[in-house]
């Protein structure tokens, strides 16, 4: 199966699953981003969330018709901003992002199993290690959710985790 991303340019960087735990502490089931592409610093980038049957949310929401919960579209929205802001500081463990606020959240189509959800993140506003993004979840071309996201980026954490 062929996957075309909605925006597409050769000159930007990807990151593959080994990277993207390489970047995060997240595993599964709570790792909700498997690429990322069009990578551009801490700027913006598309993550790619392959939406399968066998998740374990979908056994209970809802049997029979099941549905991406909003909130972990949220958090791969999340997820992926966090992944290229603790990339862009170039460490060499997993760092912890923590949420600060979630806002602007609106869900518009759901997402279901076989989507290809493409997370578009741009950061708008950066002091320090706070970093405010815009996220828009998108299905073969059509927007079914938007949020902004602002979290703490925490290097710290992971240079004295790995001693």
């Amino acid at each position: 199966m062929t996957h075309q991303v909605t925006t597409h340019d050769n000159a930007l960087e990807k990151a593959d699953l080994h990277e993207i735990m390489r970047l995060l502490p997240h595993r599964y089931p709570l790792l909700l981003v498997d690429s990322i592409i069009n990578i551009d610093g801490n700027r913006s980038a598309v993550g790619i969330k392959n939406v399968t049957f066998n998740e374990p949310h979908f056994q209970g929401h809802f049997p029979g018709e099941p549905i991406m919960p909003g909130v972990l579209i949220v958090e791969g929205m999340a997820q992926t901003s966090g992944a290229i802001g603790i990339r862009d500081l170039k460490l060499d463990k997993p760092a912890l992002v923590f949420f600060m606020t979630i806002d602007k959240v609106k869900f518009r189509k759901p997402v279901v199993p076989g989507d290809i959800l493409e997370y578009h993140v741009k950061l708008i506003k950066q002091r320090g290690s706070i970093c405010k993004y815009e996220c828009t979840g998108i299905v073969g071309g059509e927007k079914v959710a938007e949020a902004e996201v602002q979290a703490m980026l925490s290097p710290s954490d992971a240079k004295s985790r790995s001693k």
